[in-house]
């Protein structure tokens, strides 16, 4: 069994998943508007890292680890980092993993832990010349920040990226699933991360996709979605034969399934989504699932398809919930951190409402939870969709 063992977020909303989780069921809202941000003169809604608190945490994990800020490596020489010039992403993600290792006695350096990183666009404000100054050229690279965040902690193993449109956080969780039943690692450190810059705010304007108000999901006055950024960590383990403990989360079953409806539109009738959600539901009854944790990003055509495919795979009575009002569409973090925070709402017994949620504006009448309510119900599905038609289900539940 795939046990979630230790988690962290970075986010507007704190820098630990704890924090986080906490100001998600007090109501608070991590977006903000800018009006003249990345010289887009088009104003948007998004959600935004504490730069200088980041900064300081940054600082702290070096300090904790003993090591020079411009002078790493990892433990076999392989990968080498020295003098890294780390980015706000490589940033985030370092101070994610080292805040999820704490108190679980896992050495990172050792050879039986894998890092996987989820990430759509990475370093992408290195293709502006302006920007690349104090940079390798390798930097825009994907594999390239994987390594510097894995060398940081002394890993000898090769990294695994994972960068599959919206649903990469999830994905990368069900590969790192594979790897650990494979038996060629004990632990697995899944870390999710994309942060803001003007060729991702520019490029879904270019969609007419973003709101310049705070997104409602699944609303009938919907008017799109805003984008966020984050670092999301779930530290996992395989327990062979083993009964896990009460009240631990396990990654029960995962599926991705791709209709390859549309570069950017989603399947009309939610084909993928409604394959994706069959799979993690066989032998289970509806009945048993506590909540859905939706994709939800409040445009017109997500939030109809996924209302389809829920109804296609029976879910329509269950209650389903979606996390973007607070932080926004996080991108590549969003399947790592959407799975962090319900996971703690289901050990505790609670379903979380939808931010900005109030009139249905649907097809299908799913049941979107318009305010937060208890369940002794022990299984929640967390599911997302992304360009390309890929779309992706994984199955959590409480023991």
């Amino acid at each position: 069994m795939t046990i979630l063992l230790s988690d962290n977020i970075i986010s507007s909303l704190g820098f630990t998943a704890e924090e986080n989780y906490r100001n998600v069921k007090r109501g608070e809202c991590g977006l903000k508007f800018f009006p003249d941000h990345y010289d887009i003169p088009e104003p948007f809604m998004a959600s935004e890292i504490d730069g200088k608190r980041l900064e300081e945490a940054f600082g702290k994990v070096v300090a904790e680890r003993s090591l020079p800020a411009g002078d790493r490596s990892s433990s076999n020489g392989s990968h080498p980092v020295a003098g890294a010039n780390y980015t706000k992403l490589e940033k985030a993600s370092i101070v994610s993993v080292a805040e999820a290792l704490k108190n679980t006695g896992i050495d990172p350096a050792d050879k039986r832990v894998l890092f996987v990183l989820s990430t759509t666009k990475g370093n992408i404000f290195l293709l502006d010349e302006n920007e690349r100054e104090g940079y390798e050229h390798d930097r825009i690279f994907l594999w390239r920040s994987a390594e510097l965040i894995a060398g940081f902690f002394g890993n000898p193993n090769q990294p695994v990226v994972i960068s599959n449109a919206c649903i990469s956080g999830a994905s990368a969780m069900i590969a790192a699933q594979r790897e650990l039943r494979s038996g060629r690692y004990d632990y697995a450190i899944v870390t999710g991360a994309d942060v803001l810059s003007k060729f991702i705010v520019s490029g879904f304007q270019s969609f007419k996709a973003l709101s310049q108000e705070v997104c409602k999901p699944f609303d009938a006055n919907r008017t799109g979605l805003n984008i966020g950024e984050a670092a999301a960590t779930v530290i996992l383990a395989e327990r062979c034969g083993n009964e896990p403990n009460n009240g631990d989360i396990v990654l029960t079953a995962g599926a991705v399934r791709n209709d390859a409806n549309h570069i950017s539109g989603p399947s009309r009738t939610g084909e993928g989504s409604y394959l994706a959600l069959r799979h993690v539901l066989k032998g289970i009854d509806p009945d048993e699932v506590a909540f859905v944790s939706a994709h939800g990003t409040a445009t017109p055509y997500n939030d109809e398809m996924e209302s389809v495919a829920l109804t296609r795979a029976g879910l329509q009575n269950v209650p389903v919930n979606s996390l973007k009002g607070y932080f926004g569409h996080t991108l590549g973090a969003a399947g790592v951190l959407e799975s962090v925070i319900s996971t703690r709402a289901l050990k505790e017994g609670v379903i979380l409402e939808t931010y900005g949620f109030e009139t249905p504006g649907v097809t299908c009448p799913i049941h979107v939870v318009k305010k937060t309510q208890s369940t002794t119900k022990r299984r929640f599905i967390k599911m997302l969709s992304g360009f390309g038609g890929c779309n992706v289900a994984v199955l959590y539940t409480k023991y």
